[in-house]
């Protein structure tokens, strides 16, 4: 049983901070003290500070300079300080501690039931996947599978607002999660959240669009995964021993559910060389992200297997 660090117990009850640089500063001393892990929304110590400490105060998140030398009260210093060592001894991601995660300005409830929202499609869906899409407006169908908070299915529905979306997981709670995102949003009457394996619980139709952000971490990279990361849940996370089991169940039957001009997009962070090696001889399209061009394929639907 995991035990929560007591922040009395390794602090005095007096501090020397009283402004929110102060804390500013001490949080990134004790994040790169603890030698944290980050990736899920901050990219670096300070980032990850700057945005705990100004959330945890309720300030706005894109102005920290005209708060910098604001004094804080007792009650103040002391919330953020639990927050920082929080953070720091327990390893937990931010998003877990905020409850929120922001992409391409979206934000989205986020808790330990689904892994915290990072996917290199969501850049891909900011100009409606052209040209691979010719004409984003004329899209009328999406699926997303996997869709465990929800983010790709609400970043779709903005991307082809004529489209009707469906979202699937198997886990029931990121169902929960992503139930709340999408009626956050507004969205209950164009996306429909599907609890089940892949396409098993869908109704017959077809889709100009798949998008797919499955599990597909390695046997290996998961035995070596950051503590931050093993916060997530596994079922989100492992992808077999080569990582590739979900994807090749997914590429094996998105044909049968993609319209003849449709297209199939799938994120498999670091795992092109496992990809290539599990999907030989089809036709990928390796699309260019801020990481690179090895993270997200695309694969047409005359160019899936059963064409």
């Amino acid at each position: 049983m995991t035990t929560t660090p007591s922040y009395q117990a390794s602090h005095p009850a007096t501090h020397p901070f009283s402004t929110v640089r102060d804390v500013l500063r001490y949080a990134v001393s004790r994040f790169n003290q603890a030698q944290l892990s980050f990736g899920h929304g901050s990219a670096n110590a300070y980032d990850e500070a700057v945005y705990l400490v100004l959330h945890t105060l309720h300030l706005p998140l894109d102005l920290l300079d005209p708060f910098l030398d604001a004094r804080l009260t007792a009650d103040e210093v002391d919330t953020v300080l639990k927050v920082i060592e929080r953070r720091a001894a327990e390893r937990v991601p931010a998003a877990y501690i905020t409850q929120e995660a922001w992409m391409h300005g979206y934000r989205f409830h986020v808790d330990e039931r689904v892994i915290v929202p990072r996917s290199f499609i969501g850049e891909l869906l900011q100009d409606g996947l052209q040209p691979y899409v010719e004409d984003p407006e004329a899209v009328s169908a999406v699926l997303e599978l996997c869709t465990g908070s929800g983010c790709l299915a609400i970043l779709a529905a903005h991307a082809f607002p004529n489209a009707d979306i469906d979202a699937v997981d198997l886990s029931p709670g990121a169902i929960e999660v992503a139930t709340i995102n999408v009626i956050d949003y507004e969205l209950d009457e164009r996306i429909a959240v599907f609890e089940g394996d892949l396409f098993a619980p869908l109704p017959e139709r077809r889709y100009d669009v798949i998008l797919a952000n499955p599990p597909y971490v390695n046997a290996a990279s998961m035995e070596a995964l950051p503590a931050e990361y093993r916060h997530e849940p596994e079922l989100a996370l492992a992808g077999g021993a080569d990582g590739m089991d979900i994807v090749r169940r997914i590429v094996g039957e998105a044909r049968n559910w993609l319209t003849d001009d449709g297209v199939l997009v799938v994120e498999i962070g670091n795992e092109r060389a496992n990809v290539e090696a599990a999907l030989g001889g089809l036709d990928l399209v390796w699309l260019s992200t801020s990481a690179g061009d090895d993270n997200v394929f695309l694969l047409q639907a005359s160019d899936l297997p059963g064409a």
